[in-house]
């Protein structure tokens, strides 16, 4: 497997942030990139030298894509197995689709992970008010009810107590198939991006600590707080998950820290993900470099912090009371990198945009992003 040389195009299905920074790093190495999905004015069609316009359900259109590029990624899960398949019928696809049709269904993934023998939270499949009730009693009587697909920063998902409110749960839910998870009593709440090459090399950016608010992430920092020996199992295992899958690219696997130290894999993401943003400022080679390394068939890059370094999201609540006031929170923190997506209309909880900071100390970087974020709410 040859790695292709600089001056051929890169593909990525999807049109999102994760696919607007991608590009904007393969065009740095020298690379021409194509992008497909909705809208051509989208994060990463603003960047892309070519954007197609279509949906991924239309194969004519995937199969006319497929012929302006060289090889295919995807910059988020919801991108239809059989539009991977049509793809991987021309050219290479990385990772592959058979790693897309796993991780983008919620009972899918946590079968694999359970049946490779990988740590996760005792699970069941429900797909009636009697498959919830009876999850409910097999599971402890708190659970987590998901959709088993198109979930995504909390959606799709409500943690009921008791039977009668499981079967609620279902109802709530749109009476879809759902994944029923035992409630994980975690302390914390981490992640490990781990990068594969296709000879098989990786490199990882170690253990980040995420922070949520609302299901949504609003803070990462790196290095977590978590000991030695946490930080290398946690690595271990992410790079575990890749080695199984043969997996090609960036993949992110999302955990839960219990008191007794016990790691459960929440999620994967099999591409960059939000809480590797801090990379972009603070890695020799970030992960979106390395994602693009990876597929292109290139050596990965040094994926060392230079630095403690934190990023802090950017929601459209921000903009809810007037223009975030962005002259001001640059004076305020003038070594905080700021990283918009190009997005039109702001809403709630969409993601807007995030914000980097690298420092001596994690306190210090952790504090900048968050005295920037704080300074750009409008006043009053």
């Amino acid at each position: 497997m040859s790695a292709l040389l600089p001056g051929a195009t890169l593909g990525v299905l999807g049109t999102g942030q994760l696919g607007r920074m991608l590009v904007i790093a393969a065009k740095r190495l020298g690379y021409r990139t194509a992008v497909f999905g909705p809208g051509t004015d989208a994060p990463a069609a603003q960047v892309a030298d070519v954007a197609i316009e279509g949906r991924f359900d239309d194969l004519y259109a995937i199969r006319a894509f497929v012929e302006t590029v060289d090889v295919v990624t995807f910059e988020f899960e919801n991108v239809l197995h059989g539009t991977a398949k049509a793809c991987e019928a021309s050219l290479p696809v990385r990772p592959a689709g058979f790693v897309l049709h796993t991780t983008q269904h919620r009972l899918r993934e946590k079968t694999w992970l359970s049946s490779h023998g990988f740590p996760v939270a005792d699970f069941r499949s429900v797909t009636s008010a009697d498959d919830a009730r009876s999850a409910d009693a097999a599971l402890g009587g708190d659970i987590i009810l998901k959709t088993a697909s198109w979930g995504y920063d909390g959606k799709g998902q409500t943690r009921t107590q008791g039977p009668e409110a499981a079967a609620q749960g279902f109802a709530d839910l749109g009476q879809q198939p759902l994944i029923a998870e035992r409630v994980v009593p975690f302390t914390h709440e981490l992640s490990v991006v781990v990068v594969r090459g296709i000879d098989g090399v990786m490199v990882d950016y170690g253990v980040m600590e995420n922070h949520n608010q609302g299901s949504v992430l609003d803070l990462s920092f790196s290095p977590g707080r978590f000991s030695p020996e946490i930080t290398e199992r946690a690595c271990a295992l992410a790079r575990d998950i890749a080695r199984a899958f043969d997996f090609v690219g960036t993949l992110c696997v999302e955990m839960f820290l219990e008191a007794s130290g016990e790691l459960r894999v929440n999620e994967l993401a099999p591409r960059p993900h939000n809480s590797g943003h801090l990379t972009v400022d603070a890695a020799v080679t970030c992960q979106f470099e390395n994602q693009a390394r990876a597929v292109l068939g290139l050596p990965l890059g040094d994926p060392t912090l230079r630095q403690p370094a934190a990023m802090a999201n950017l929601l459209g609540d921000l903009w809810s009371q007037g223009t975030p006031r962005w002259v001001e929170a640059m004076a305020t923190a003038p070594n905080v990198k700021l990283h918009l997506y190009g997005k039109g209309s702001p809403r709630r909880g969409r993601k807007m945009g995030h914000i980097t900071a690298s420092a001596p100390t994690l306190a210090e970087a952790i504090n900048d992003v968050t005295r920037f974020r704080d300074a750009l709410r409008p006043r009053g």
